[in-house]
C-alpha cells in the first residue's frame, strides 16, 4: 500500500525538470479490492503527474522545533548617549528596548539612539512586534494546519487567509539570493 510523502502546497524539487514546485494535489491510485491506494502520485503544475521518488523535500530549519525562537524577548539596556533628565518624554527614561534572540542575551535588534530619541513609542513597539513574532508565526501555522486539514469545511475567508500565509511563509522560508558580483 502506498502512503503520502508529500503534503498538498508542499515546495518540492522535481529532480527530473530541474526545479522548484509546489505540490498542488495529490492524487491517489486505487485498485478494487484494497483499503488503501495502491500507488500516489502528486500534481506540481508541470504537466504530468510525478512519484515520489521524482521530488525531494525542501531542506528547512524549524524555528519551533530547533529552539531559535523560543528566547526572544526584550530587555532594557542603559541609555548612555543620554541621561535620565535629558530623556524624561521616553517611555522608560534612561534605557532603551534590545530584542534579544539568543540565550545568552545577544543577538538580535537594536536600534540606533538618535532614532530613539526621535520616536521611542514606535521603537517601544517595534521591539515587541519583533519579540512576539514567533508567536504569531506558530499561530499562522496552526490556521494553515487547520485549513489544510479540512479544506472543504474551512470558511472562504480562512481559506484566503491561509493562501496570504503561505506566501509569507514562502517567502520566510526562500534563500536570499547572493549579491551581483561586480566583476
Amino acid at each position: 500500500m502506498a502512503k503520502t510523502v508529500f503534503q498538498k502546497n508542499q515546495r518540492v524539487w522535481v529532480d527530473s525538470v530541474g526545479c522548484w514546485a509546489i505540490v498542488e494535489r495529490i492524487v491517489p491510485v486505487w485498485a478494487k479490492g484494497f483499503d488503501e491506494p495502491v500507488r500516489v502520485t502528486y500534481d506540481v503544475g508541470l504537466g504530468r503527474e510525478f512519484q515520489a521518488q521524482e521530488l525531494k523535500p525542501e531542506d528547512k530549519v524549524d524555528p519551533q522545533e530547533s529552539g531559535l525562537a523560543s528566547n526572544w524577548r526584550v530587555l532594557r539596556a542603559r541609555n548612555k548617549w543620554q541621561q535620565e533628565g535629558d530623556c524624561a518624554h521616553h517611555p522608560y527614561p534612561g534605557t532603551y528596548p534590545v530584542v534579544v534572540t539568543d540565550p545568552n542575551d545577544w543577538g538580535g535588534w537594536r536600534t540606533p539612539g538618535a532614532e530613539y530619541d526621535r520616536d521611542p513609542h514606535k521603537m517601544e513597539y517595534q521591539a515587541r512586534l519583533i519579540a512576539s513574532a514567533p508567536r504569531l508565526h506558530a499561530i499562522a501555522r496552526e490556521v494553515l494546519t487547520l485549513v489544510a486539514d479540512n479544506p472543504e469545511d474551512a470558511p472562504p475567508a480562512l481559506s484566503a487567509l491561509a493562501q496570504k500565509i503561505m506566501v509569507v511563509e514562502r517567502y520566510l522560508q526562500e534563500s536570499p539570493s547572493a549579491p551581483p558580483s561586480g566583476d
